[in-house]
Parts: structure tokens; sequence; C-alpha cells
């Protein structure tokens, strides 16, 4: 979504809207929900969480608190995926 390029979903990293309107990385891409994906890469991480397309994307709003949250926790994500 960030980048644009065209890879295997299963080598992407899912954020989920939720049903009851949360944002969640979804680790395991099972959370029920409308999801995007995006690279497993911090570049894309920061920049599907800075702009508005992972909103409009997931049809929501978020909040700079919640990007913050995103932003740390898919961090944390990743290094333990490269790691």
């Amino acid at each position: 979504m960030a980048c644009r390029q065209v890879k295997d979903k299963r080598s992407l990293l899912r954020m989920v809207r939720t049903p009851a309107g949360d944002v969640e990385i979804d680790a395991k891409g099972k959370i029920d929900g409308r999801g995007a994906y995006i690279c497993p890469t911090p570049e894309c991480l920061e920049k599907a969480l800075k702009g508005t397309n992972l909103e409009r994307t997931l049809k929501c709003v978020l909040k700079s608190a919640d990007r913050e949250r995103l932003l740390k926790s898919g961090k944390e994500l990743l290094k333990e995926i490269s790691g």
C-alpha cells in the first residue's frame, strides 16, 4: 500500500480496522475486519502511518495517539520478524 509494489500477500504486514472500529496490526492475518497490506519494512510502515492512504483504505480516522501506538508496535513486530 505505501510503496505500491506488488508482492505475495503472505509476505506483507496486514493492518486491520476491526468491527469495533479499532486499527490493529494483524501479525497472523486472522483478525476480522477491513484490511490493508504494507511491506514489512520500517520505511513503508512510517509512510503508511504518515499520510491519509491508510485512513482512506481502512475507511477510518486515525488519531495521533493511534499512529504512535501502531508505529511503536509495528517496529517491535518487525524486529521480531527480522531478528
